[in-house]
């Protein structure tokens, strides 16, 4: 194996003192079914992949091992799907974050792939900054929905490039690790929602295909073009951050501190 010093898990207690990072990146997935033709580790491939091409092009910035189960009892009903609680999946963020903190890093970059790990990104994420005023904490918390707000409107062939395995998600996983798609078994449903609710469904209730969106409109120079605006964005991001000492208290806020 190849030793890559952007992977916390590949360095030493030597390399973090003479090169020591600043800030964190956490990669956050699950294993469940994606359809026929995507990996069942996708989620946490795609945040894991995408989080790398940021961290290499940000100063001092490392990745945590990428955390590779998620709240996912609502995919249960097709296989393979391995979940865990809401409660466990809050607790378990809030430990990686305390101990992220005291380990004296005081800035986190959150980089979800996987709905259900919304909510509890949400609820770690404000108990550790309740109890840490000082730590600093930001999140991607479901990049195919940005994704399409930086594409042209045009960009996606069906339902705007959503989907569960979709569109979207099918040209992405290509572009990351085409070795692991088989988009000769792409199959997916569009759904009937409705307009500004947001329904709690089971996804059996969406498609039977453990798909949603058109797979089938993948490509992998979608995908790479989608790489491309992501990664920007969230560099964008972050190195304004970076100028900014991650300080977003307005000046009202700042001079009365």
């Amino acid at each position: 194996m190849k030793k890559n010093p952007l992977e916390i898990q590949h360095l030493t207690a030597a390399d973090f003192r003479q090169t020591p990072f600043e800030k964190v990146i956490l990669p956050l997935g699950s294993l469940e079914s994606h359809g026929g033709h995507l990996p069942f580790g996708t989620d946490a491939l795609t945040a894991y992949l995408l989080a790398l091409d940021i961290a290499a092009r940000l100063p001092k910035t490392a990745v945590l091992p990428p955390l590779n189960y998620g709240v996912s009892e609502h995919y249960r009903d097709f296989a393979f799907t391995v979940t865990v609680q809401f409660e466990t999946q809050t607790a378990f963020l809030r430990d990686i974050l305390e101990s992220v903190y005291r380990e004296g890093i005081r800035k986190v970059f959150i980089m979800n792939g996987h709905d259900g790990n919304i909510a509890p990104i949400e609820m770690a994420s404000r108990s550790a900054k309740v109890a840490h005023p000082d730590f600093k904490i930001v999140s991607l918390d479901a990049w195919w929905m940005m994704v399409g707000e930086l594409l042209p409107k045009d960009f996606f062939a069906v339902w705007n490039g959503l989907g569960h395995g979709g569109e979207g998600e099918t040209s992405i996983c290509l572009e990351l690790f085409p070795e692991l798609c088989d988009v000769s078994k792409a199959a997916g449903v569009v759904p009937h929602l409705p307009k500004y609710l947001d329904v709690k469904w089971l996804f059996k209730e969406l498609t039977n295909t453990g798909a949603t969106g058109d797979p089938t409109q993948g490509t992998r120079e979608k995908g790479r073009k989608m790489r491309e605006v992501l990664v920007e964005a969230m560099v964008k991001a972050l190195s304004d951050l970076d100028r900014n000492g991650w300080d977003w208290r307005s000046p009202e806020v700042a001079k009365n501190k």
